[in-house]
């Protein structure tokens, strides 16, 4: 099962879809919450060992099909110099934060094999003991640059929007700096171990239509482009992205990661053959229903795409904290046995 996998993102044939889930290490698992008592987010992302030993966890308890490096999406903020903070309760932010169009213009990126080595050293620890596909991953250039210039999701992006609809060449700016930021850091990962890659555009859900088709799909066509030589498979998410997945599918990425407001087989037959999609079972669902109910879930999203190629299942977004390990496995083992027709 080495290359199943890599075979349905290359849109081969398989004898079953591949499973992994975002966010499939994490705290609803009682070994990261005993490693979590012990060391802090900012050292269990920046110690390679320990990184390593979370990105195996799940391999471990669930025998899923591709393992995830362990890290952050706001780490790749450290190569502009910034700090990645951790508190205790809130989610990270980047400080000290992006207030004026000087800094934007002054933004300069460091070696990333050099800043972010500690994130090439989880995955070269981490490549030799796997015998599944190792995903590499960073944050879209929109969702970063709204955690660098006030901490996504906490202000309604009032800073961000105001940056971006008045100083819109700044913010463009601003955004192209931020991709070829994260062409450099994927590359990295890729050299390093990472089989194939995912981009987490998570707040571009924000965005209207007009404004996801200028401030988003150019820069992840830059990644994509600037990734091509690799031939590396680059997947792609965000937030709502069945609200986008016929724009995204324009720039031609390996695969679309559909949240779980979208209907797979609908927007299979929407799309077309060619492009692969990933999800889409409901995060808040697998952690509140019953094990049997997450069993019918699956296996009715399973049997809605049985026909179909390029297919991924996995979440439509990422394991939530109090989920149920009984019900993770169920969605796992669902999917590992059953066949395609």
């Amino acid at each position: 099962m080495r290359d199943l996998l890599l075979k349905a993102l290359r849109n081969e044939a398989v004898e079953r879809p591949p499973v992994w889930l975002m966010r499939q290490a994490g705290r609803y698992m009682p070994d990261y919450q005993a490693l979590r008592s012990k060391h802090t987010l900012w050292q269990l992302f920046h110690t390679p060992e320990l990184a390593a030993e979370v990105t195996f966890l799940p391999i471990k308890l669930l025998d899923v099909d591709a393992a995830i490096l362990f890290s952050d999406i706001l780490v790749l903020a450290e190569a502009f110099g910034k700090k990645i903070v951790f508190p205790d309760k809130g989610g990270p932010f980047v400080s000290p934060y992006v207030q004026t169009l000087a800094e934007i213009e002054a933004l300069t990126l460091s070696p990333v094999e050099e800043t972010l080595s500690y994130v090439k050293k989880t995955l070269e620890l981490v490549k030799p003991g796997l015998k599944v596909p190792l995903f590499g991953f960073c944050a879209g250039p929109f969702t970063l640059a709204s955690y660098m210039i006030e901490g996504a999701g906490k202000s309604g992006f009032i800073k961000t929007k105001e940056l971006m609809l008045n100083h819109p060449k700044h913010f463009t700016l601003f955004l192209s700096k931020i991709a070829e930021a994260s062409i450099a850091y994927l590359r990295m990962q890729v050299k390093a171990g990472a089989d194939a890659v995912q981009l987490f555009d998570s707040w571009a859900n924000v965005l209207t239509l007009e404004q996801f088709r200028e401030y988003c799909l150019p820069f992840w066509k830059q990644i994509i482009e600037g990734l091509k030589d690799l031939s590396v498979p680059v997947v792609v998410f965000c937030r709502d992205s069945h609200r986008f997945a016929s724009e995204i599918a324009k720039i031609s990425p390996s695969a679309i990661s559909i949240d779980e407001k979208g209907d797979m087989a609908l927007l299979r037959k929407a799309l077309g053959p060619e492009i692969v999609l990933q999800g889409n079972l409901c995060a808040e669902f697998l952690r509140d229903a019953s094990r049997d109910m997450v069993v019918d879930a699956t296996n009715k999203l399973l049997h809605s795409m049985s026909d179909q190629r390029g297919f991924i299942m996995n979440l439509g977004h990422g394991v939530l904290p109090a989920t149920p390990v009984e019900n993770v496995r169920a969605f796992v083992q669902t999917v590992k046995q059953f066949k395609n027709s």
